[in-house]
């Protein structure tokens, strides 16, 4: 009986140290991952991509961009000194980290081998490894030159006691222009051909309209549709609401913005089929239109026409 005990004592703070290790080695290595998404999607099921020059990363009160060749920029942390490494002590310090993984696994699976005797060895070891870990602290502030005493995040003493920050210099954001209404009418021309274009998956015509870069991902998407034996044919299009939010000049170039609220008939049919045919219908009504609210920004060189170059949901 005592040892049947003893048996399961073990066991159970085997699977309990195991469970530890393995929530230790996520919390570790949680930095180092990067959730992946695939944020693919028909033209009426969400799609919001493209670029909006200097204002592509701005809050416009529509979906974010979750597509651009903008580059992102990484933001730093308000608390991270001018000198100061990134990343975690694990990040910082990888070699140490390995040495004291591999000593405390060997520590804590050859004391699991004594059973409950182990357990003493195990909060010897224990102490030995804090022990250990204080030493190497010491000798990590002593080599990056920190000293024992060293304060805040980046371990660099302020310049001066109480003087203030600069102010961070305002982001450029162009300069803001105005359109008339004869801009409108043309963006309105341009939503109502791209939806043609589109619904008969002319990619010649869809390059007359938009930017390169937004091309890309319609071809993309037409793409992904072929494979799947499908084509989204959206047509009957009614523009019930359209409106210049802003416009701004970088350069020689010059941007707007409109929001767009319309309404169309949008089905997925089987590929070389036509709404209304018996079976042929993927989804969509041919009878009851849907509407959609977007924010389309439109880009030119000074003078010259004007293309698509963002989709954005609201």
């Amino acid at each position: 009986m005592a040892m049947s005990r003893q048996h399961l004592l073990g066991h159970i703070l085997r699977w309990r140290i195991l469970l530890l290790l393995f929530f230790c080695l996520a919390v570790a290595i949680a930095p180092s991952l990067a959730e992946a998404r695939a944020g693919s999607s028909s033209r009426g099921g969400g799609f919001s991509a493209g670029s909006r020059g200097v204002r592509t990363l701005e809050n416009n009160n529509a979906t974010p961009l979750s597509r651009s060749m903008t580059a992102t920029p990484r933001a730093a942390s308000p608390l991270a000194g001018a000198g100061a490494p990134g990343g975690s002590f694990f990040q910082r310090h990888p070699l140490l980290t390995g040495i004291a993984g591999g000593f405390l696994g060997s520590m804590l699976f050859s004391s699991l081998g004594g059973g409950v005797g182990g357990i003493g060895h195990l909060f010897g070891g224990l102490m030995t490894l804090l022990i250990i870990g204080v030493g190497i602290w010491f000798v990590i502030r002593l080599l990056s030159g920190r000293g024992f005493f060293a304060t805040g995040a980046g371990g660099a003493m302020p310049r001066s006691v109480g003087a203030a920050a600069a102010p961070a210099a305002a982001q450029f954001r162009g300069r803001d222009t105005t359109v008339g209404d004869s801009d409108l009418t043309t963006f309105q021309e341009i939503h109502a051909a791209v939806q043609e274009a589109w619904g008969h998956g002319d990619l010649g015509r869809l390059r007359q309209l938009m930017t390169p870069e937004m091309l890309s991902y319609f071809s993309e998407e037409l793409t992904r549709n072929a494979s799947q034996g499908v084509q989204n044919i959206v047509s009957d299009v009614r523009l019930l609401k359209g409106e210049i939010s802003e416009s701004w000049e970088e350069g020689d170039l010059q941007y707007a913005t409109a929001y767009m609220r319309w309404s169309a008939i949008d089905q997925v049919v089987r590929l070389g089929g036509a709404p209304g045919q018996p079976g042929e219908a993927v989804s969509g009504n041919p009878k009851v239109p849907i509407e959609a609210e977007e924010v389309w920004t439109f880009v030119r060189n000074q003078g010259g026409n004007w293309l698509l170059s963002a989709i954005q949901q609201v």
